[in-house]
């Protein structure tokens, strides 16, 4: 499972890193340290953490968003799939995003819950970067 520095869930969340690190100091999200010491969030952790933030406005920062060249950076919060079809869900700081794409692109793309992804927006349609 992937994992996340402090700074690294700040920008998925939308908040600065100082922010991040209160959160993390206040138990409000589970860290763990690495070898060298790091604080490290466990990727389904922050998944949860971040349809959490999301739905309570985090109350701490006011952050404008934008969504420059239509990419929306953040941590895939869920992934359903069927026989052929899938659909990917991406908390993106404050904006969900939902995107129906196939089975095999979410497999050769290795999406699954608490994977950093882009979600790319042209019309309607919602096109998904593993990053």
């Amino acid at each position: 499972m992937q994992s996340y520095t402090i700074g690294q869930a700040a920008r998925l969340l939308g908040v600065s890193p100082d922010t991040a690190r209160r959160w993390a100091d206040a138990g409000r999200v589970a860290t763990h340290r690495d070898k060298g010491g790091r604080r490290l969030i466990d990727g389904r952790d922050l998944a949860a953490f971040s349809i959490e933030v999301a739905r309570t406005g985090g109350g701490e920062e006011d952050t404008s968003y934008t969504s420059v060249r239509n990419a929306f950076p953040g941590i895939v919060t869920a992934v359903k799939l069927g026989d052929v079809a899938a659909q990917v869900e991406i908390q993106a700081g404050p904006h969900r995003l939902v995107s129906l794409l196939t089975r095999e692109a979410v497999e050769e793309l290795g999406l699954e819950v608490g994977v950093e992804a882009t979600a790319r927006v042209k019309s309607t349609s919602v096109h998904i970067d593993r990053t």
